[in-house]
């Protein structure tokens, strides 16, 4: 065969395969989770609860294999070590240290990508806007404003290199501040706690967006609850905020 035929052949069959119906390939499947303490909470609201910003196809992906993931490799990991079993996440990611050293890094991976979705799923199916009250006062004595905040927060989404989240972090006495971190880290680490955050991993937003990660964390206040955001302001107010 020449050179122009066999590209032409390649061309053709490469043809073929887009043409082919969507349903001839076959959509993963959750993978079975090992009996243990953590459980995958459903979603609050449709799939397509977020096509404001999010696609529901991108949700369900995200929600149903990427977090479940974690989930499962969660158990798996404090399968053989029954004293964890009645530990709350945030508690464990808090004591990460002092965990048995052959399963610190998986508890740090899939805790901590276990608390960060529980809190993002938790945070969005809203109609965007802006906060009011007491939020909207704390966002003004210590982020400098609702388009300072804004500002900074989408910077800090933006300029994490490669996986990683954008976070406002808030303290007992009610005090936010802007923080990033890489793959699946939280300031739950730290002992913190975390007000609201943004997931940008690709998988949170490539298929609507490819590379376009700013487009993605501009779009993505459109889905923002701030009810459930000022909820969990009371909350870490009051002491009984978790992840």
């Amino acid at each position: 065969m020449s050179v122009t035929a066999r590209r032409r052949h390649l061309l053709l069959g490469g043809a073929a395969l887009l043409a082919m119906p969507h349903r001839v390939f076959a959509q993963p499947a959750t993978p079975a989770a090992p009996t243990g303490p953590f459980s995958l909470p459903p979603l609050p609201y449709a799939l397509e609860a977020n096509e404001a910003a999010i696609d529901a196809r991108t949700m369900q992906i995200h929600h149903d294999l990427h977090h479940a993931a974690y989930v499962n490799n969660l158990n798996a990991a404090v399968k053989d070590h029954s004293a964890l079993h009645a530990m709350p996440i945030e508690a464990m990611l808090a004591k990460l240290p002092e965990l048995p050293e052959g399963i610190r890094t998986a508890v740090r991976n899939n805790g901590g990508g276990h608390a960060n979705h529980t809190m993002f799923w938790g945070i969005m199916g809203g109609k965007g806007g802006q906060p009011t009250g007491e939020l909207m006062q704390a966002i003004t004595r210590d982020l400098g404003g609702w388009d300072a905040f804004r500002g900074n927060f989408e910077r800090a989404a933006n300029t994490q290199f490669g996986s990683g989240w954008a976070f406002v972090t808030v303290t007992r006495d009610g005090k936010l501040a802007v923080a990033q971190k890489p793959n699946q880290d939280t300031p739950l680490m730290e002992g913190g706690r975390v007000l609201l955050g943004n997931d940008v991993w690709e998988h949170a937003y490539y298929l609507r967006y490819q590379n376009r990660r700013p487009e993605y964390t501009r779009a993505w206040w459109n889905v923002v609850n701030w009810e459930a955001v000022a909820q969990r302001y009371a909350a870490a107010k009051a002491g009984t905020l978790k992840v």
